[in-house]
């Protein structure tokens, strides 16, 4: 009895470290990963993952866990009927089981998209100010069963990282607004200012067909600002749901550059494709990937001088893809480089050239990022620049946002 009370004395103290750990970032991702880590050691688990609530949408997905090592499968949907941590998000209580095969709630799909097996299964809600947040499961205990000391401990876990989860999302929700909305005061001001002058009896019928054609450029800017916003914080929130599957690299390089063709064309840029190299089949997202890639093409064919040229290479290792799009053009300055990939950003030198968002960049990074790969980018004044992007051939099925 004293070596159980010292025990659990033991858990509780552990509990105080890391509810200090939790309050030391606001980074969505960097808490996540360190609430399931938590999770498996004071439950004494194998694994443990955070499943998260949208209760606008009413969807249950994937977001981080201990066993599977990318976020490729970030975003993996699970039902709220037919599954054990759908049902603790109905009913808000723990559950703890020990064999899940035999539990009619078991959605087998994730055991078996993971590749990972479920023997036993402690589950808690995440629940702050009565609202439900998400899920905290713990996986195969490592000796015997769950146990209600265990299930004490994570509900103690569960109820720190809940408030901190809310806490941090909130923060990061806040910070991706407000650069939003500072983005929307040009173009609404554009739109103000234009609309004001249509109604001057003054201007004449070429000076209003020219402000009506400023109008539909500046909406369709703010189209496609929201769009990619929209975009981005589904990336950033981990919301987006990856599809994975064997395709060619190579094949794929060929659509993007026919999907480019015309605007090339329009734009007096030839847009040429090397013979691809090595091992061409990769496992990954294709439509993300070639929303990728076409971002890249069409900012080479964008920022690139009149006649200018736009190179595709793509090369496949036994460990890793690259493909490389290398343009003729402006070039970015060298304090400018390190900015590209962050929210909002355009190179001042560019702005009166072509129109964007400033948010394709950071959208390519995330979906590479995800992927477990990185972008790359090289760049001189006067010449050009080229960016690589380099994914792995064969990504683990991974952890799920």
């Amino acid at each position: 009895m004293a070596e159980i009370k010292t025990e659990r004395l033991d858990g509780y103290r552990r509990l105080i470290d890391i509810a200090r750990d939790l309050a030391s970032t606001l980074d969505l991702d960097v808490l996540l990963s360190r609430i399931v880590y938590a999770a498996a050691e004071v439950s004494g688990a194998e694994a443990a993952s955070i499943l998260l609530f949208d209760s606008t949408s009413q969807q249950l997905y994937f977001q981080v866990s201990t066993n599977l090592d990318e976020s490729i499968h970030r975003g993996l949907q699970v039902p709220l009927e037919g599954s054990i941590a759908g049902w603790i998000i109905s009913n808000r209580k723990p559950v703890r089981i020990t064999d899940v095969h035999g539990d009619a709630r078991f959605f087998s799909n994730v055991e078996q998209t993971t590749g990972f097996s479920t023997k036993s299964i402690l589950g808690i809600p995440l629940v702050t100010k009565n609202k439900v947040v998400g899920v905290l499961e713990a996986l195969n205990k490592h000796k015997g069963k769950f146990t209600d000391q265990d299930e004490s401990l994570l509900l103690v876990l569960g109820a720190q990282a809940a408030v901190a989860i809310e806490n941090a999302r909130l923060f990061q929700q806040s910070d991706l607004i407000s650069e939003f909305v500072h983005e929307l005061r040009t173009p609404l001001a554009s739109l103000s200012t234009a609309t004001y002058l249509l109604l001057r009896p003054e201007m004449s019928n070429e000076q209003r067909n020219q402000i009506v054609n400023n109008i539909h450029s500046e909406t369709l800017r703010l189209n496609a600002l929201a769009s990619s916003f929209l975009d981005l914080a589904r990336l950033e929130s981990g919301r987006t749901q990856y599809h994975k599957t064997t395709f060619n690299v190579g094949d794929l390089i060929v659509e993007c550059k026919d999907v480019m063709a015309t605007k090339a064309e329009e734009d007096k840029i030839l847009v040429k494709m090397n013979p691809p190299k090595g091992l061409l089949e990769a496992e990954a997202d294709r439509d993300k990937i070639k929303q990728v890639v076409l971002n890249l093409v069409s900012n080479a064919i964008k920022y690139n001088r009149p006649n200018g040229s736009v190179t595709i290479d793509t090369e496949g290792t036994e460990s890793e893809m690259n493909i490389t799009v290398e343009d003729t053009g402006l070039g970015v300055p060298e304090e400018s480089i390190p900015h590209l990939f962050e929210k909002f950003y355009r190179v001042r030198e560019h702005e009166a050239r072509a129109s964007g968002t400033g948010l394709g960049l950071s959208i390519c990074k995330q979906i590479i990022r995800d992927h477990g790969g990185r972008i790359e980018v090289k760049s001189k004044m006067g010449v050009g620049t080229t960016f690589s992007i380099f994914i792995p051939r064969s990504t683990k099925l991974a952890r799920q946002e």
